[in-house]
């Protein structure tokens, strides 16, 4: 049978990818029916300008419902599209692959992904066999994660530079000694310290709820004292806290206003401005939270936050406040499954804050309850599953002698199907229970018979939430409501209203924010704010990747040097490969690309096109970062700007420690990126080790995977013509 529906054709993704490179370069590949490729390269170009810390936002319209969604992650953009074709499966299934696992890479995965692609549809059009193609490349990406180990850096070392504020030797200036060693010397310039941040002083007069907490009201907002007009957000009853002004600073404490951010002037030192929270009790500021003297992991989260502003400074908050639990409780000082997110739409994105304890948004009927429970102690009941009459546990099996006539029963109010209804209220009420959380879904009648009896239920709640509020209250999950009695309850649990200062919150539509908290409780809600709701989805996604990259760096305990710097290696790396290929058998090639039955089937000539192709596309990738964070006017300049770093990596002898030194001195290769920034003072940026490495081979393995199906599988209306051509001995019909 001929398989002409294996892969199906995208009419205007097809369009895009022949309008984007001239006929004449494809006829060779057209004839040989290679869409898939076309199809990546097409789908990928799409997510060109989301590389780097400065992306191109882009609208994703849906033309059905005229609604849309702004987003600059691949993630988001892949799942927006509609992929009808088998290549767009396959490149959503694997960018969605590194999103689970990592939440970092993908838009290096997708960029990576579309610039191989061209890569092997100029090696096609040269008439490279495929086996040279797949073997050459993964053996040069072999080669490249092999060489960048010497660009890995320990987080401990990279955190002590970064909190250092003097101007000494440092990691890179040893790092660099060790390279130097087994290669050619190398000359360096004096050293650039990292640019000293405003950091502000855990307060050492705030009174927690105990010995490790911190105060109940919420952290300054992220954006405080960088001009915003940010005020403090913290629940309205509490009148005894004062509110911090528009500047950040106590306003009962200050009556002249003080000047913090300029775009013409630097920023305040440090001493200065600890000065003007000198008097501020109960709070975290939203500044750095560790001095440079600290060993917590405030400036290391700035570094790997790669330009966003407001994810780092809640990041930086949830970090102090870990780490001062971690100093009497004795756990780990970062615990990404005591974070939680409630996204509030119609508050202005300064309102943004950390609070301890768990904040989501209800109903106003379920607000009304929580009013009336506010200030009073509360029995609470975790239930692992669906708080519904249907609802059965995994692996649940049925009887086998038994035959069920109808599944789910329509059953008006009144009748026989409320017996499940009052039992449930019935067990409810006779045990007091105030509060429920459910991990799944909630029964609409349940729900409402129990707002007016005054039970606040609230569903979806994550499995680390009831997790944290169990080991805190005692409180013990269940399936069902059958079995529960006395002794799976927990106490000690308190509710109220979430709301700023003004009562902004209180007037955000349908939904409404309620603080649920116990005593000693580890949980903080990092509150996301914007009045755009097309935007909502992007800032939560780009606080949960300034999360896991810090998460993955303290988990692996190493980084890689960021900014393109690895990208550098890799690039100088190939291109010694492809000129190593064009000499002599006895040169050193051969001790890279030793198999000898990949020997026996390529040509140098084959190996030098591939691997100078493998090469474009981290060109290409250089170009592209360089030109999003506007080191570079143009796609020209970059590729200038690249030629000429490259050109000194290979004079230097060691690409490794010339990359090294660019680092420190803030070269092409520093980050800088930061719009808070100094211009002079570059802001080291560093990025994930096995996120990163993970993206290039997912990209790569993608890429060979269409290839070689592509040889395999013909589609379209020329099946008798190929039949009859003499390229129909490399096809097989089934």
């Amino acid at each position: 049978m001929y398989l002409s529906q294996c892969i199906l054709t995208i009419g205007e993704e097809l369009a895009i990818a022949r309008r984007c490179v001239l006929p004449m370069a494809f006829r060779e590949v057209n004839a040989r029916r290679h869409v898939g490729l076309q199809q990546l390269s097409a789908l990928a170009l799409a997510g060109r300008t989301l590389l780097g810390p400065m992306k191109s936002y882009k609208f994703v319209v849906d033309e059905s419902t005229n609604q849309s969604v702004l987003t600059c992650s691949a993630v988001r953009l892949i799942e927006s599209l509609d992929l009808s074709s088998a290549t767009g499966q396959l490149l959503n299934e694997t960018i969605q692959a590194q999103n689970k696992e990592f939440k970092t890479g993908m838009s290096t995965l997708l960029f990576l992904v579309g610039a191989w692609s061209n890569a092997v549809l100029e090696c096609l059009q040269q008439n490279v066999p495929i086996s040279v193609i797949v073997s050459v490349m993964s053996e040069g990406l072999n080669s490249c994660c092999e060489k960048v180990q010497s660009l890995q850096l320990s987080v401990h070392d990279v955190n002590k530079e970064l909190c250092s504020s003097s101007v000494k030797t440092n990691i890179f200036e040893n790092k660099t000694s060790q390279i130097r060693s087994n290669s050619s010397p190398v000359c360096f310039q004096k050293g650039i310290s990292v640019s000293e941040e405003v950091a502000v002083p855990r307060n050492a007069h705030a009174q927690p709820e105990d010995s490790c907490n911190f105060s109940n009201s919420c952290l300054v907002s992220a954006l405080t004292g960088f001009g915003s007009i940010a005020s403090l957000i913290k629940p309205v009853d509490d009148r005894s806290k004062s509110v911090i002004s528009e500047s950040g600073v106590n306003a009962s404490s200050c009556n002249k206003k003080k000047l913090s951010h300029s775009r013409y002037f630097s920023t305040l030192s440090k001493s200065n401005f600890s000065s003007q929270l000198g008097n501020f009790e109960g709070y975290l500021s939203g500044q750095s939270s560790y001095p440079c003297e600290c060993s917590g992991f405030g400036h290391l989260a700035m570094a790997l936050s790669h330009g966003n502003r407001t994810s780092m400074k809640l990041l930086q908050n949830i970090v102090a406040y870990q780490q001062q639990r971690a100093e009497c409780s004795g756990s780990s000082q970062f615990n990404i499954t005591e974070i939680v997110t409630c996204c509030l739409l119609g508050l202005p994105e300064s309102y943004s804050c950390v609070c301890p304890g768990f904040i989501t948004v209800v109903s106003p009927e379920q607000a009304t309850v929580a009013k009336y429970l506010q200030d009073k102690p509360l029995w609470i009941l975790l239930v692992d599953g669906d708080l519904t009459e249907q609802y059965r546990h995994l692996g649940f099996n049925r009887p086998c002698n038994v035959r069920t006539i109808l599944e789910h029963p329509n059953l008006q109010e009144g009748s026989s199907g409320d017996t499940w209804l009052s039992n449930a209220l019935d067990v409810l009420t006779h045990l007091e229970v105030n509060l429920i959380l459910v991990r799944g879904n909630v029964c609409e009648k349940l729900m409402e018979r129990c707002i007016a009896k005054n039970i606040l239920v609230i569903g979806s709640v994550t499995h680390n939430v009831l997790c944290a509020f169990g080991e805190v209250s005692g409180a013990q999950p269940v399936t069902y409501l059958a079995q529960l009695n006395a002794r799976y309850l927990g106490s000690g649990a308190q509710v109220e209203l979430w709301r700023a200062c003004d009562g902004r919150a209180m007037e955000l539509g349908e939904l409404v924010p309620v603080r649920i908290k116990v005593q000693g409780i580890p949980l903080l809600t990092a509150m996301l704010t914007t009045t755009v709701a097309s935007k909502m989805q992007l800032i939560e996604d780009q606080f949960w990747t300034s999360v896991y990259r810090l998460h993955h760096a303290l988990y692996e305990g190493k980084v890689f040097l960021g900014g393109g710097a690895v990208e550098l290696l890799c690039l100088s790396q190939i291109q010694m490969l492809a000129e190593e290929s064009l000499k002599p058998a006895s040169t050193n090639a051969e001790k890279v690309f030793h198999n000898p039955s990949w020997l026996a089937a390529s040509s140098t000539e084959y190996k030098s096109v591939v691997l100078q192709a493998l090469a474009n596309g981290w060109n290409q990738y250089l170009s592209a970062v360089l030109c999003n964070t506007a080191k570079a006017a143009s796609g020209f300049e970059a590729h200038t700007l690249i030629k000429c770093h490259l050109k000194k990596a290979a004079d230097c002898g060691s690409p490794s420690a010339y990359i090294l030194k660019e680092f420190k001195s803030g070269g092409m290769v520093q980050g800088g990126s930061d719009l808070f920034t100094d211009p002079g003072e570059g802001l080291n940026v560093y990025d994930n080790v096995t996120a990163k490495m993970e993206a290039w081979r997912r990209a790569l393995d993608l890429v060979l995977l269409v290839l070689q199906t592509d040889a395999e599988i013909i589609t379209g209306p020329q099946r008798n013509q190929l039949l009859n051509s003499y390229m129909s001995s490399e096809f097989m019909f089934l």
